[in-house]
């Protein structure tokens, strides 16, 4: 144990540099926002304010967007989707909500008052291709410092994973839903 210490502490000692770091939650497993939001409730241990963005969650209300409320002032929330694709079926409507979320994504960025930024599920449209790329990952490229962003979604763009400072991917090993077990409140929602 005297030597895994000394590696650690070793390691440790060469981490000396400080940034707001991107960080990027995947894959098809379950888990993506419900890691975003617990860097969130550690963020908030820390006095940080926080900038939410969903961009495809909001035609339903969700738990983390109620309990959010209670939060105001140190945790902004925006629920600016209309769904997932497959319910709207309508894609320049899509691509309207995304441009919408993105506006405030960039707001919420450019506000030194953040500290931490989540865009949820921002995997997604970029995936889906209803927010281009480029503009993404120049404006990524191109934010404050100090801030962190946390993006989450499934199918995170390789450009993207190349960008991010810190990146997991969830994988599936078994979820209720495929035994016929509807989402439940407090746990899917």
């Amino acid at each position: 144990m005297a030597r895994k210490k000394a590696i650690q502490d070793a390691r440790i000692a060469q981490a000396t540099q400080e940034k707001g770091l991107i960080i990027v939650h995947t894959g098809p497993g379950k888990g993506k926002t419900t890691a975003a939001l617990g860097m969130v409730f550690r963020a908030l241990g820390h006095g940080m304010r926080i900038g939410i963005v969903q961009f495809t969650k909001g035609a339903r209300l969700s738990g983390e967007a109620l309990f959010a409320r209670e939060l105001s002032g140190r945790v902004e929330f925006f629920a600016l989707g209309e769904g997932f694709t497959w319910e709207t079926q309508d894609r320049e409507r899509d691509r309207a909500a995304a441009e919408r979320a993105w506006d405030k994504a960039c707001a919420l960025m450019a506000d030194p008052g953040y500290d931490m930024v989540v865009l949820d599920e921002l995997n997604i449209v970029l995936r889906d291709e209803t927010l281009p790329l480029g503009r993404v990952l120049e404006a990524l490229q191109q934010k404050r410092p100090a801030l962190h962003v946390v993006i989450t979604g499934r199918g995170a763009r390789p450009e993207l994973i190349e960008l991010a400072d810190l990146v997991t991917e969830m994988k599936l090993v078994k979820h209720p839903f495929r035994k016929g077990i509807k989402a439940q409140r407090g746990i899917e929602f």
